[in-house]
């Protein structure tokens, strides 16, 4: 059979897609490589990061670059005791103070270690809860640590598809918010105290009743407010150098630690690696170790939870708050609506905070992207 000439156009075509080829095979730099750093990008890291240079460039450019991870607004990166990275968005700096939603519990779980350390609570006893110690009420049982570890009992939902039946709401905004403690208290039981987790933001703001009980007898809002305002400060903020934490009361007076605590980045950044340090800042324990422990440790019927705070331990099921598999299970956080995050490594000497603005599925997004930066770093022993 005689072969047929080609037509001139297909010939020509051929010939444009070899050369094509032949040049990207000289050097021609593929489509999908990634474009190059910014100088923003790689002036908001440190000289000495403790992690390849232009790498960690590039994951936290990510995070702020990204489609589908919502938005970030800040990221500072402390490794070893040292902030190696840090960065801002647009309108933001690192005299911006950040409001914590629910990375507050972590601080009121602090809050009351103090307290315990100081002899004026006690963990495995009855919660001091006036109206709970009436004669013959169940709620006498629930103890300071089912409240720490989110297994009162207490009828308290958190969120639903209605937002008018969330306890929350209703305590913040409209039934309890003159008195959200008060209110909370009021709720029956649902469950045996200890014997099912259920997060709740109520029972964080009965905690900080709590420790104004503790620190003043007067039902004063003005004195309630001021022994909480004082004893945080003398005993946590200020020896932490924490200069711009600005906590919210209610008008009873009562801290709204379940949500309301406002700081820039780099304080909350500090208060990571407090934690992370069991306790201690500079050579002082301002905190008892055994208690940032205890923090850590998985409660009896949520092992993703400890005393205030989220764990990044193996829970069995689909969907978790953190990553297992990416991390190490010493890792835990402070977790807060729509995406403020306080990620702590302590073997990986490493403490991340994340602040922004992301909806569930960017969340997810955005974790996968702070679980690259974390990965960059080696454990090197807690």
């Amino acid at each position: 059979m005689i072969a047929r000439p080609r037509p001139l156009i297909a010939t020509l075509a051929l010939l444009t897609t070899l050369g094509t080829t032949t040049l990207a095979g000289c050097g021609e730099a593929p489509a999908d490589e990634p474009p190059p750093l910014s100088d923003e990008a790689l002036a908001a890291i440190g000289e000495s990061p403790g992690a390849p240079r232009r790498a960690l460039a590039r994951e936290i450019d990510d995070l702020f670059t990204r489609d589908g991870l919502g938005e970030t607004r800040a990221v500072v990166l402390m490794h070893g005791g040292e902030v190696v990275a840090e960065r801002y968005a647009p309108g933001y700096d690192a005299s911006t103070r950040f409001v914590s939603w629910s990375m507050a519990k972590t601080v009121t779980a602090v809050l009351i270690g103090l307290l315990v350390s100081d002899g004026r609570l006690r963990l495995d006893q009855p919660a001091p809860v006036p109206q709970w110690q009436r004669p013959g009420d169940p709620r006498s049982a629930i103890t300071l640590r089912h409240l720490l570890q989110m297994r009162s009992g207490l009828d308290h939902t958190e969120a639903g598809p209605d937002p008018r039946t969330s306890s929350e709401v209703q305590m913040l905004f409209l039934d309890g918010r003159d008195d959200m403690a008060g209110w909370a208290e009021e709720q029956p039981l649902e469950a045996e105290p200890g014997e099912r987790f259920e997060y709740s933001s109520n029972t964080t703001v009965i905690l900080a009743d709590i420790a104004a009980r503790a620190l003043t007898d007067s039902s004063d809002p003005e004195a309630r407010r001021k022994a909480v305002s004082d004893y945080l400060q003398a005993r946590l903020f200020a020896p932490l150098g924490m200069g711009s934490v600005v906590p919210e009361f209610d008008r009873a007076g009562t801290l709204i630690g379940g949500s309301l605590i406002h700081a820039t980045a780099r304080d909350w950044a500090r208060f990571g690696d407090f934690l992370r340090n069991k306790g201690s800042y500079r050579g002082e324990q301002i905190l008892p170790r055994a208690w940032v422990e205890a923090m850590v440790t998985p409660s009896p019927r949520s092992p993703q939870y400890g005393l205030q705070t989220w764990l990044n331990r193996e829970t069995g099921e689909e969907q978790h708050p953190l990553f297992p598999s990416r991390a190490p299970e010493t890792l835990f956080a402070l977790i807060g609506h729509m995406g403020q995050y306080v990620l702590v490594s302590p073997e990986q000497r490493l403490t991340l905070v994340r602040l922004g603005h992301s909806d569930a599925p960017q969340r997810e997004a955005m974790l996968d992207q702070a679980a690259d930066v974390i990965e960059l770093y080696p454990a090197a022993g807690g």
